[in-house]
């Protein structure tokens, strides 16, 4: 017999997968709007484009597309509230791209942590060096290039599914480094049950395997999930009470364009930092 807790899962996990359909025929549309733009300005685009998944959504059919996803249904909140944050640091974001995932540059024996200097407050977050090399030495290259720094986190999901997302340059959910890197540890203890418990740090994609890019979602209340995301650190206690201060603000109307709802509070990476313990 079906227990409420188990059909309030399944149906939280269906409106994840139709929102995933709904952002994916979404994205290739625009697809096929740019390209015709191009063609008819005449002008040639290097790179690729990202697709944004919690943001996580699926890539249809272009490999070469950078991965960098949204994980989780957007909602409506009922009432904006005060901004809780300060402003932003001085600086830009980085406009930075790398066609290959970096080389193992870290100890994979030694313990990491990663320190976001949040208009929030810091979140600290210990890294899972052993299970995640891959995703742990991506993230000490990029913090090391200031890639992450100056960016917004720009998706706040506060129903059912319940993450702050950041790591996009774009604050869009469209954007990634250029590379992608293969997903890692889904097999972690934590996440039996089929959820991402409170305090989890993961990596978004695009709803296929190993299409892990920059982007990442810090799970501040146990989030029903299936175990496709990368859980690479965990946030702190402090770190939590940021989360839970961004969190309490609520979360704007989902963009007609990208589906993403963005926190009310004013969510900037001011600086990241990985560090080796």
């Amino acid at each position: 017999m079906v227990t409420q807790d188990q059909r309030r899962r399944q149906l939280a996990r269906e409106k994840f997968l139709r929102q995933q359909q709904r952002r994916t025929e979404a994205r290739r549309k625009a697809r096929l709007r740019n390209s015709v733009i191009a063609s008819v300005l005449g002008v040639v685009v290097i790179g690729s484009v990202a697709l944004y998944t919690t943001g996580v959504l699926k890539n249809d059919d272009d490999k070469k597309t950078d991965a960098s996803a949204a994980v989780t249904p957007s909602a409506t909140p009922p009432s904006k509230a005060p901004d809780p944050c300060a402003k932003p640091a001085a600086g830009s974001v980085k406009n930075l791209s790398w066609k290959k995932e970096p080389a193992m540059d870290i100890d994979t024996s030694a313990k990491y942590s990663m320190k976001l200097a949040t208009t929030c407050g810091d979140i600290d977050i210990a890294l899972k060096t052993a299970a995640a090399p891959h995703t742990v030495n991506s993230f000490a290259f990029l913090a090391g290039k200031g890639y992450f720094d100056h960016t917004k986190c720009h998706r706040l999901t506060p129903e059912q599914i319940f993450v702050l997302q950041c790591g996009d340059p774009k604050g869009t959910g469209m954007g990634g480094p250029g590379y992608t890197i293969p997903d890692e540890n889904l097999k972690d203890k934590i996440l039996k049950g089929g959820t991402y418990p409170a305090g989890t740090v993961a990596m978004a994609n695009t709803g296929q395997k190993h299409t892990g890019g920059s982007q990442f979602f810090l799970v501040y209340k146990d989030s029903p999930l299936p175990p496709s995301y990368t859980p690479f650190g965990t946030v702190s206690e402090a770190g939590m009470k940021v989360l839970k201060k961004i969190a309490d603000a609520g979360a704007q109307e989902a963009d007609p364009n990208t589906g993403n709802t963005a926190p009310n509070a004013t969510v900037v990476i001011n600086k990241a930092t990985v560090t080796k313990s």
